[in-house]
């Protein structure tokens, strides 16, 4: 049997569907490529931004380190700086002008719109410890010489709402707006612990008396009210010790 041989037309008809076969499988292999190209681009892309912030975050940390580090040798190199034996811990790494707990806060003069003082004493294992000049207060700082040929802070240059003149423990509490502040305020700003069983450094089971009467409660949570005598024993129970406010308070 004679098989018929196609057309003229039927073969043009068949060549060019095989043409525009090949051009839909190029076309679909393109978009691939297409597809591959945007996605790589893309991860590249999420990349370097990866690797910006992680550059950014690591200057910025090295920035803050340095200045806090410059801060600390600076105050250390300060000849004003309390330098006593006993002193419960050292300002040396306390804050040197930020923000502490969102609400203490600095400036260069004292703030005296809401003015109240609170007593703080501190005895580890039955030694009375001293509450350093200075708290609250950065270098340069200025002395003085008081009436009992003590030292007092007399400036520096800035002033945290919470701060300390001299070493008899009293907390001076300064600031421009009626605000309540509490003992862990204090500690912040000075940089040392206060937990449970933590005081500035020195570890042990505490004792508080808060005017006199046994208190319990977190240390830090301890609020600042005007005249309030606060003790902290750490290890040694030290019998709660009065204390008078001088004229003038």
């Amino acid at each position: 049997m004679t098989q018929n041989k196609p057309s003229q037309a039927e073969r043009r008809r068949i060549a060019q569907e095989k043409i525009a076969a090949q051009r839909a499988a190029e076309a679909r292999r393109q978009r691939t490529i297409n597809i591959s190209m945007i996605v790589g681009g893309a991860v590249l892309l999420a990349g370097v931004g990866v690797l910006a912030t992680w550059a950014i975050n690591s200057t910025n940390k090295s920035n803050a380190k340095a200045a806090a580090n410059a801060a600390a040798s600076a105050a250390a190199n300060d000849p004003a700086l309390d330098k006593s034996a006993n002193l419960l811990a050292s300002t040396v790494h306390q804050a040197d002008g930020q923000d502490i707990d969102g609400i203490v806060k600095s400036n260069e003069m004292e703030q005296t719109v809401y003015h109240i003082h609170t007593h703080l004493q501190v005895f580890v294992d039955g030694k009375q410890m001293t509450i350093p000049y200075g708290i609250g207060i950065v270098s340069p700082l200025q002395l003085q010489q008081a009436q009992d040929g003590t030292a007092f802070v007399a400036g520096g240059s800035k002033f945290y709402f919470l701060h300390t003149h001299d070493e008899t423990g009293i907390i001076h509490v300064e600031s421009p707006s009626q605000q309540q502040y509490n003992l862990g305020n204090l500690f912040d700003l000075w940089k040392q612990p206060l937990t449970s069983g933590n005081v500035a450094g020195h570890q042990g089971k505490l004792t508080i008396f808060v005017d006199g009467k046994p208190y319990t409660g977190d240390p830090r949570a301890i609020m600042f009210k005007n005249l309030e005598k606060v003790q902290i024993d750490v290890g040694t129970v030290v019998p709660y010790k009065d204390w008078t406010w001088p004229s003038g308070y």
